[in-house]
């Protein structure tokens, strides 16, 4: 393929905010730690090594024996990233993610590969250290409608199950229906999820599959020991009655951004856990009535000293929301850098406050990769109608006007008659202001209307030269839909087996391609 790249300005496709994080804005510093560079990794090393956080090894032990445990019915596992957890040496680089069925939206697969490919760089820099790229599962997670679907082939396939509580939890059953709807066999997808119990297992073994090759490790969080790497820090979010929790840290944080002119992401609660068990998992709130812990829509209610008793005893109910599973991931992780999207960004930057509080190392915010991947058919297209990728990019309305002005055989703008109709009345209304100046507001009325006019003129040249393209139009728009469905960018919407299925060594192409510290949008275009 050959690699075509677009400024992220020109897609008009991302936040100020995190458009202002990659440019290095002064006004988002104090909201992070140090900037995704190659040379900041050397301090960040440094920071992580004088922690206490994540690198002692006590907890390097815990996660090693909780990945030999997850990973223990998986015959190719990547033990030697495992096996060096426990070295001093050894740090991982993070990236984040629901279980999507069957990964759900390209963009994940890019997550997981700017993984990879930041791990294998910073091991080039920094010869002396071991990187592990790692993929934290998103197991906890309960929003079931945001996962269990995925397009293929401009179809939606869904997975239908009455269960609740944290996805990584459920019972596989019920996907097989999703392999009758399919024309194609793919039978590492259906050892995946035909093969083992529950959404987690099934997801590990997938990504495994497609990735472990290439050092990746999956980590689970909804594990009871290292939930009591984080026992710490529940029972200070839980029982400290001053300002230091991470619900008013946050919003403190908040508040600052939003004084800087962003749109902050996430908002924080009052406790920031729910309590998980088997088909639940729901908010943990203060009763004021009795002043005991409830749990939201259950009956469920626990005295002061019997929650500690949980936190002491069963660590794994505990489950950290969006504000606190950062926190707790660099708790348990020797961690460098988190690789994620702009809205993961943009809430990582609400956060430093609470990692400054609990004196964590802040990691370093690392803009996953961005792609849109245009086959023999669709470049042909864009090569018969004489556009340039980066004009799909613009909205519909914006996207035909150019096209027509760069199309049409006559004159249809009316900018240049527009200013001299405008220069013509300002000098009748100085003309006029010598004789009568009550006449000022009637000649400003007649420009108003006559530039109405024009712009009404124009409108009808453009109409009538769209009807003369009718046909490259229609062409044009259809291009845009396939190249953005729904209107989203292709990685936001479409399914990788859209394109691993003709092209099986695609996820290869990506990982030679792809540069992490190359802030673009790659333009994949298949070869002739």
């Amino acid at each position: 393929m050959n690699t075509q790249l677009i400024d992220f300005e020109q897609t008009n496709a991302f936040s100020t905010l995190f458009l202002d994080y990659i440019q290095g804005n002064e006004k988002l510093k104090p909201f992070y730690g140090l900037y995704p560079n190659p040379q900041n990794f050397r301090p960040q090393i440094d920071s992580k090594k004088k922690s206490t956080i994540g690198v002692s090894s006590h907890t390097r032990q815990i996660l090693q024996k909780s990945l030999i445990r997850q990973y223990q019915n998986i015959a190719h596992k990547p033990s030697p990233q495992i096996e060096l957890l426990t070295n001093p040496s050894t740090f991982t680089v993070t990236t984040g993610h629901q279980l999507s069925l069957f990964t759900g939206p390209l963009y994940f697969i890019f997550k997981i590969i700017t993984t990879i490919n930041l791990a294998n760089e910073l091991k080039k820099l920094y010869p002396e250290y071991n990187f592990v790229p790692v993929y934290w599962m998103a197991s906890e997670d309960h929003d079931f409608a945001e996962i269990n679907h995925f397009h293929l082939f401009g179809k939606t396939l869904t997975w239908l199950t009455e269960q609740k509580g944290a996805v990584g939890r459920f019972k596989t059953e019920g996907i097989a229906q999703i392999f009758a709807e399919l024309n194609d066999k793919l039978p590492i997808f259906e050892q995946a999820y035909l093969q083992n119990n529950n959404l987690a297992e099934a997801t590990r073994y997938l990504v495994n599959e497609l990735f472990g090759k290439y050092g990746l490790v999956c980590i689970d969080g909804d594990d009871r020991e290292l939930k009591s790497l984080f026992a710490e820090v529940m029972h200070k979010e839980l029982f400290s009655n001053n300002a230091k929790t991470a619900f008013e840290l946050v919003k403190q944080s908040s508040q600052l951004l939003e004084n800087q002119g962003f749109k902050t992401q996430v908002t924080p609660r009052e406790i920031n856990f729910f309590y998980l068990e088997n088909g639940l998992r729901e908010r943990i709130v203060v009763d004021e009535s009795n002043q005991k812990f409830a749990v939201l829509n259950t009956s469920l209610q626990f005295t002061s000293q019997e929650l500690e008793k949980i936190i002491a005893e069963s660590p794994e109910k505990f489950s950290p929301n969006v504000i606190l599973r950062p926190l707790y991931q660099e708790y348990i992780l020797p961690n460098l850098a988190y690789i994620g999207g702009p809205g993961e960004l943009a809430y990582w930057l609400q956060l430093k406050g609470v990692f400054d509080n609990y004196r964590v190392p802040f990691p370093i915010l690392m803009p996953r990769n961005f792609g849109m991947i245009v086959n023999k058919p669709n470049l042909k297209k864009i090569t018969k109608l004489g556009i340039e990728i980066q004009d799909l990019f613009l909205n519909e309305l914006a996207l035909k006007e150019k096209f027509v002005q760069a199309n049409s055989q006559n004159q249809v703008d009316l900018t240049a008659q527009t200013a001299q109709i405008t220069t013509a009345f300002e000098q009748i209304s100085q003309q006029a202001n010598l004789i009568d100046k009550t006449l000022e507001g009637f000649v400003g009325a007649e420009l108003q209307k006559n530039l109405k006019s024009v712009e009404n003129i124009e409108k009808r040249l453009k109409k009538a030269e769209e009807q003369k393209l009718e046909t490259e139009i229609k062409q044009l728009l259809g291009l845009k839909e396939k190249l953005f469905p729904q209107g989203e960018l292709q990685e936001r919407y479409d399914n990788f087996l859209n394109f691993y299925l003709n092209q099986p060594d695609i996820l290869a192409m990506f990982l030679k391609e792809y540069n992490p510290f190359l802030f673009k949008m790659y333009i994949f275009q298949e070869n002739e």
